[in-house]
């Protein structure tokens, strides 16, 4: 892969990405402390904590955020990334030529948090692009889930990479097109708004904060330009597509922003044109919420989503599958207390489709062809 493919010729990048250390975080006391987090990768970083955990986490925890809630803490136990941890896959052929008169096949992308690399591996795996990183699918449409920085070494490099495929992929007669994240919010926050304090609904906090705690990288603050915050803040938040409701985050939250597609994706790009730090940070806040799908209930709050925006099946990012399943690991450092994810999970009776595999602790970064059993 060539500096020309996504990177900007600042990022100097090593062999391998498992070499990357992140040089630190914001704790719970606000203090900028350096990350020792084993596996030399940051701890999966995101939304708050509820102020104790039941006995006998995951089991035990409750979808119900406190009154209050409000991400300055991270709220999802350390599962450590396994150095040689090495995920079994199949390469797949490349897609078939298409008519000219029909759309490609559909494929969706987890959460790929600054992986470059390891997002260049999954997209030649299943014949997206060619060995120069150029898209090589033809008329293929490919939705990317959101959260394309932070925790990762080259945030930015994804989102290049992304743009340029978008512009190639329309012009072979495809797509590839991007949903809004919460870390796409969470980068515009904290460049636009900065130190600047925000309602928290828990007190004082603030984009730069945020940012930092959950995993924000120098590297990609600096390279980070007009273009790419045009780009983001463009992004719709859902779409609907051969009949599956694309989502970022496991939440009901949409709900609270419109009553159709177009509404929602209207009334949050309003939001962040009107440049109010109180109300991005709550449209941040509610799109960190997660677990809305999982245990008792799940299918039913599937049901409101698809109801209301269309759809038989939902696909989300955002909530690691590992947690989903209860595999929270081991804060202890045992060799093999990582996860293995095989491929997406799906659950609420059938009805959920969950595509963030957890490369940022050593899962795997996801793409895959729609429906499943293709």
């Amino acid at each position: 892969m060539t500096q020309g493919a996504g990177q900007g010729p600042e990022a100097e990048r090593t062999a391998t990405l498992r070499d990357f250390r992140v040089p630190g975080y914001v704790n719970e006391t606000g203090a900028y402390a350096h990350s020792t987090h084993p596996g030399n990768v940051a701890p999966p970083l995101d939304e708050p904590y509820p102020e104790a955990y039941p006995e006998g986490y995951p089991d035990g925890y409750s979808d119900e955020y406190p009154e209050g809630y409000t991400p300055t803490q991270r709220d999802l136990p350390v599962i450590h990334r396994g150095d040689t941890l090495q995920m079994p896959v199949e390469p797949a052929a490349a897609p078939a030529a298409q008519l000219a008169a029909g759309p490609g096949p559909l494929y969706v992308v987890g959460d790929v948090h600054g992986y470059f690399d390891e997002l260049v591996a999954a997209l030649q795996e299943q014949g997206l692009i060619d060995a120069d990183g150029h898209w090589c699918a033809g008329t293929a449409r490919l939705w990317f889930l959101g959260d394309f920085t932070d925790r990762g070494p080259d945030g930015i490099g994804v989102i290049d990479l992304v743009m340029r495929l978008s512009a190639e992929a329309a012009a072979a007669g495809g797509y590839c097109k991007a949903l809004m994240g919460n870390h796409e919010l969470l980068l515009l926050g904290a460049k636009r708004f900065g130190d600047t304090p925000v309602n928290s609904g828990a007190g004082t906090a603030t984009f730069q904060a945020g940012w930092l705690l959950n995993g924000g990288q120098k590297t990609d603050m600096d390279r980070l330009q007009d273009h790419h915050l045009q780009w983001m803040a463009r992004l719709d938040a859902v779409e609907e597509v051969d009949g599956y409701l694309l989502v970022h985050s496991d939440t009901t939250a949409y709900l609270d922003y419109g009553d159709s597609i177009e509404a929602v994706n209207d009334t949050v790009r309003e939001t962040i044109t009107r440049n109010d730090a109180d109300e991005v940070w709550d449209l941040f806040r509610k799109f960190t919420k997660r677990f809305s799908f999982r245990d008792e209930g799940g299918a039913d709050a599937v049901r409101s989503l698809l109801d209301t925006y269309g759809g038989t099946r939902i696909v989300h990012g955002h909530s690691p599958i590992p947690y989903l399943l209860g595999e929270v690991g081991s804060e202890e450092g045992e060799e093999g207390s990582g996860p293995v994810v095989e491929g997406p999970h799906v659950y609420a009776e059938g009805l959920a489709i969950a595509m963030d595999g957890g490369v940022t602790m050593a899962g795997k970064l996801l793409v895959r062809q729609l429906p499943l059993d293709a």
